[in-house]
């Protein structure tokens, strides 16, 4: 299971271009909305998410598979101040499972995390103080270890891809990419 979590203030392409795509190969993605069902995005589009936070607890990430972050703000810092988010950032990396960030997210929610320490990142332009013992590189994905990271909206598409091909493989994200026209 595919967590993606949602939270006012949110980058909608960052957040639905990696739900689509993961969804379409199969995956199961469930958004949660923190703090209500109903998210306003960055740009006024509302998303009714899957779940709400108060429908999961800790043990709700025993069949976790990845976390998604996007990012927006204040979304990302809307998701930085939730308990349910840090559990399942924990979750997910005391068991090396990807934690995906796009955008604000990698510095602002996980900018504060020993595990980020010396790791190759990206992050949108003006987010790399916050991540000062990682190593930013600027590209518009990155990858080291359980951390998928991306720049910003521009990236959405290719960051979709990199999880597809993460949890799915090469072949069936070539496909995909294939299929969309990209």
């Amino acid at each position: 299971m595919i967590y993606l979590f949602l939270a006012n203030g949110f980058e909608e392409i960052e957040a639905l271009t990696p739900a689509d795509l993961l969804r379409r190969v199969g995956k199961e993605v469930i958004t949660v909305g923190i703090g209500s069902k109903e998210i306003v995005g960055a740009h006024g589009i509302t998303v009714t998410a899957d779940l709400c936070d108060s429908d999961l607890s800790a043990s709700s990430f025993d069949s976790l598979e990845m976390i998604v972050l996007p990012g927006g703000m204040p979304g990302a810092a809307n998701l930085a101040a939730s308990s349910l988010v840090n559990e399942a950032i924990a979750a997910a990396n005391k068991n090396s499972l990807p934690i995906a960030a796009i955008c604000a997210a990698p510095a602002v929610v996980l900018g504060c995390y020993d595990f980020v320490c010396g790791k190759r990142v990206t992050c949108y332009p003006g987010f790399e103080s916050q991540l000062s013992t990682a190593v930013v590189t600027g590209s518009a994905v990155e990858e080291d270890g359980n951390l998928i990271t991306a720049k910003g909206p521009g990236a959405a598409m290719a960051f979709a891809l990199t999880l597809v091909r993460r949890l799915c493989g090469v072949e069936t994200a070539q496909k995909l990419k294939g299929s969309l026209q990209c």
